[in-house]
């Protein structure tokens, strides 16, 4: 006596692999999504991963609605709605504290200078501008080198922790 697959047996197995790979794809999209969301906390290790030879500029204009990628100084890719024109940035020096940070100077491809809500680059050494980011009363510590941005619950808060850092060094 010969044992095979019914036709409704074949049937079933394949119904149930076409849920699977169904599930499985879905699943993947959803973690590419969140991976390629854009926020203050992931913007350096984002700006990082990109492919460039000089730097990469993440500069939002105006009212920082939108904010551009400009990689080598050519924009590459825009998003929006991350930040809006409460956002502050401010250098911080053990010895001299902090003060706000100085922001860079934009001209269009018209040569028209204009207005610079928001800015930060990544140069080819993968080292990004040396500044804590106050949003919507959280910090965003971008002073480190190695590690992953952090996110503070004050300005206050971020100092004592740089200090604390530089007196465990000492």
């Amino acid at each position: 006596m010969k044992k095979a697959f019914s036709l409704i047996e074949l049937m079933i197995v394949i119904v149930i692999m076409g849920v699977m790979y169904t599930l499985s794809v879905q699943s993947f999209s959803n973690t590419a999504n969140k991976l390629n969301k854009v926020t203050l906390l992931n913007l350096k290790e984002y700006m990082q991963g990109q492919d460039y030879q000089k730097s990469v500029r993440f500069l939002c204009l105006d009212d920082c609605k939108s904010c551009d990628i400009l990689i080598d100084g050519v924009k590459q890719n825009t998003i929006e709605n991350i930040l809006d024109d409460s956002v502050l940035s401010y250098e911080y020096d053990f010895n001299s504290g902090t003060r706000e940070a100085l922001i860079d100077v934009y001209f269009n491809s018209e040569g028209s200078q204009e207005d610079v809500c928001f800015s930060y680059t990544v140069d080819k050494q993968g080292v990004g501008d040396q500044v804590l980011v106050v949003y919507k009363n959280d910090v965003y510590d971008f002073t480190t080198y190695l590690s992953p941005t952090k996110k503070y619950s004050s300005l206050e808060s971020a100092i004592d922790a740089k200090e604390k850092l530089i007196r465990e060094v000492e």
